[in-house]
């Protein structure tokens, strides 16, 4: 396996976790898992594969990761990657420390909902749609007092 290789597949495995971890659809997550086991079992460089366009015969490799594969040629990077690589900002992050709120449940929450406030998260909890989602171990209850003593800590 080149270098490359190597290097795409471990950029595809870290988008795959990064989706994961946000909940996204988990075909998705798959398929980039699926294409960096293809790049790690690929035994040609995939600079001459591009170069012959032959990315979408590449096992798991569609138009969208065949497009990402050529961008990372050109480029270096992978822009959705970096997009992905943003990390929360300090005040939501510190909601990992709200009970049942676990980093994928809060990325889920800050990225796929929007919630942005405590104010968002508090009306959130008390829909009880909070409930629904997959991960989420604290009552509500505990949720509110949490939210509410963060508050008043003024953080």
């Amino acid at each position: 396996m080149t270098d490359t290789n190597r290097a795409l597949a471990q950029l595809f495995l870290s988008i795959s976790d990064k989706l994961a971890a946000r909940r996204e659809n988990p075909h998705r997550v798959r398929a980039y898992r699926r294409a960096a086991e293809s790049l790690v079992n690929l035994e040609e460089d995939i600079r001459a594969v591009a170069e012959r366009g032959a990315l979408q015969d590449i096992p798991g490799i569609g138009r969208d990761l065949s497009a990402k594969i050529v961008e990372f040629l050109k480029t270096g990077t992978i822009q959705a990657y970096e997009e992905l690589k943003s990390p929360l900002p300090p005040e939501i992050e510190a909601w990992t420390t709200l009970p049942g709120l676990s980093e994928a449940v809060v990325q889920h929450l800050y990225f796929k909902l929007g919630i942005r406030t405590l104010d968002d998260l508090e009306a959130l909890v008390r829909t009880h749609l909070l409930r629904t989602l997959p991960g989420m171990t604290a009552s509500e209850e505990d949720l509110l007092v949490a939210i509410q003593a963060k508050r008043a800590a003024g953080s």
